[in-house]
């Protein structure tokens, strides 16, 4: 096999295409005018050179030119946007900069349980397609019946996920009733505007195309779901997969935020819906954070948070328990949950005057504000493709 040289000055995203975050480093790649090209796990460069660096066998991973690693995808945008500073795609101004990270927070995290209940809660109806895509994983080679037989070990795997999502035959209704309703107000939003914050695309929209592309908007049965019941959802996924930022639907709106500061009055159904649905879920797991934390003799900065102290890229504490939408969730902790919500609510609690006044009433509007009080006992961070103490 004959492989490629990299031209020089490009990125490399280690990827697949039915990953959910990939979904998410791929289309902000290519909003951000990043040039970059996309290799599969099978590239022998995978496991030299990336799981190598990243200590982690996961996807995605980012490698630099200069051969450079980034794994997390919310590491991946800050570090591409530190080096590229157009086009923007954070806001400058102080609330949109709050909200588009709590929504970025939000789709890469609450919603991972639902997009792993329409991919494999529905597997029978879409076994061949996802062996399909599974197959690509792990087989590079011209036999279709050995790709479809290649990915079954990892269907396998993620598949047995749901327990531990609290997807089960009594909670699958809830969740799908939340599902719509989440639907029905973005397809609501994205009638009037291309993005989530007005004419540009933010970490907003990134966040939410994690769960709203590879899975939701990709995978046969949801994807059947947002066509016919949110089309402007479906469409939405398809303009963020596009190089252009304007797009011809919307020709007579600037590519800017939304003016002012305010966060446009048709996305505080959505901001309604991220409060009461996963405001639970973060209390949950802040409860479960703290008594982990007094359970530790001597917690000490750099400490890996995991219940079996193993790397992990998505660590548990054990089991939390909390009331939903009228249901009894069990479901495994997620600490990288609090790691993501905190850095929005960080943004948030440093807002001053003016700013701080209009955040709290947006708010108190939607339904937010016990969830925006929640704070950490002790900060999370990244360290070395781990969730550590601060």
């Amino acid at each position: 096999m004959t492989i490629q040289q990299k031209p020089p000055g490009l990125f490399t995203l280690w990827s697949v295409a039915h990953s959910l975050y990939a979904g998410k480093a791929r289309a902000y790649l290519i909003k951000k005018g990043v040039p970059f090209r996309e290799l599969y796990p099978p590239h022998p460069g995978y496991r030299a050179r990336a799981v190598a660096a990243a200590k982690v066998e996961v996807i995605p991973i980012l490698e630099t030119p200069e051969g450079e690693f980034i794994q997390d995808t919310t590491d991946i945008i800050e570090f591409v946007e530190a080096r590229f500073s157009e086009p923007q795609m954070i806001p400058d101004t102080p609330v949109q900069r709050a909200v588009a990270w709590l929504l970025e927070a939000f789709g890469s995290e609450y919603l991972l349980p639902l997009a792993m209940h329409y991919r494999w809660s529905y597997r029978t109806e879409q076994e061949t397609f996802l062996r399909a895509e599974f197959g690509r994983v792990t087989y590079a080679g011209p036999d279709r019946e050995a790709a479809r037989q290649s990915g079954q070990r990892y269907m396998d795997y993620f598949s047995g996920f749901l327990p531990a999502l609290g997807v089960t035959p009594e909670t699958i209704p809830a969740l799908e009733t939340s599902y719509a309703e989440l639907l029905n107000a973005l397809d609501v939003h994205l009638q009037r505007f291309p993005y989530l914050l007005g004419g540009r695309p933010s970490v907003a929209d990134f966040g939410l195309m994690a769960p709203m592309f590879a899975h939701l908007g990709r995978d046969p049965v949801p994807a059947g779901l947002m066509k016919t019941t949110a089309p402007n959802v479906f469409r939405w996924t398809e303009r963020m997969n596009r190089s252009q930022i304007s797009d011809g639907e919307f020709f007579d709106l600037p590519e800017t935020y939304f003016p002012n500061d305010e966060i446009p009055p048709s996305l505080e159904a959505v901001l309604a819906l991220v409060f009461k649905d996963w405001g639970p879920e973060l209390a949950a797991n802040m409860d479960r954070f703290s008594t982990w934390l007094k359970t530790e003799p001597r917690p000490s900065a750099g400490q890996i948070v995991s219940r079996d102290g193993l790397r992990r890229v998505h660590p548990s504490l054990g089991w939390i328990h909390y009331d939903w939408n009228g249901q009894s969730m069990r479901r495994a902790s997620a600490p990288h949950t609090l790691w993501h919500f905190d850095r929005a609510a960080d943004h948030a609690r440093g807002l001053e005057g003016e700013a701080k006044r209009r955040f709290s009433a947006l708010a108190r509007r939607t339904g937010g504000e016990l969830v925006m009080s929640l704070r950490l006992p002790r900060p999370l961070k990244r360290e070395d493709s781990a969730l550590v103490l601060g």
